[in-house]
């Protein structure tokens, strides 16, 4: 008598309460976060950027022309502006989904839920706060040591130094504390745009005289 199918049957029987009885891994529970520093450093973020926007070229004089300290803004700055403010959307919606570098207290059971609907890695905020800083000190250095012979302008270090620094140390501070993303995370993020933004800031400043020409505007075009 052939018992090979009986066999079988209590085969895929024994495998059905195996499965049955084997119980689901539960999802983590989504973490907390923390909504106010979400939008203190969203504004921090936003806050070091604008310091690029709006902080005029700081110089002094040929004393050829006019001796003395010199503040212009160039339309120009916009170039800068606008590639640090593309890579990090290219940071955001590229490179953090090919990363998949999952944010605190999520993993592959709560993905997808409530605080771990993307990644954190890098992190977007101290990146684009971060370049900022880089933009900033490459344009100062610039300034300084090519356009003003060497003398410091005070008020270029404040704009385009400090304060970004202020606005960058608050962001990546916070991320951390409100429990956006790990402390890799922001440091990764924040290296990335200070080396980037750097470059970017002093390329732009060797290329873009900091005066006006001839028409000694405050607006250089």
């Amino acid at each position: 008598m052939n018992h090979g199918w009986l066999r079988s049957a209590w085969g895929i029987a024994f495998l059905v309460v195996i499965l049955y009885d084997a119980p689901a891994q539960a999802a983590t529970p989504p973490p907390d976060r923390d909504s106010t520093w979400a939008t203190v450093t969203t504004i921090s973020m936003v806050a070091g950027a604008g310091t690029q926007l709006l902080m005029p070229r700081v110089f002094y004089s040929d004393p050829e022309v006019t001796v003395g300290w010199k503040a212009r803004w160039h339309v120009s700055v916009l170039a800068p502006v606008m590639t640090l403010t593309a890579l990090t959307a290219l940071n955001e919606f590229a490179l953090k989904p090919a990363f998949q570098g999952q944010r605190p207290g999520c993993d592959d059971t709560n993905q997808g839920l409530t605080h771990c609907t993307d990644y954190g890695m890098m992190s977007t905020h101290t990146f684009a706060a971060f370049s900022a800083l880089g933009n900033g000190t490459g344009i100062f250095i610039v300034d300084t040591l090519k356009w003003s012979g060497g003398r410091v302008s005070v008020a270029e270090l404040a704009g385009d130094v400090i304060a970004p620094v202020l606005f960058g140390t608050v962001t990546a501070i916070g991320r951390g504390a409100g429990n956006w993303e790990s402390g890799g995370q922001i440091v990764v993020g924040g290296l990335a745009g200070l080396g980037t933004g750097f470059l970017t800031g002093m390329t732009y400043a060797l290329m873009q005289r900091p005066e006006c020409g001839y028409t000694g505007g405050v607006i250089c075009w």
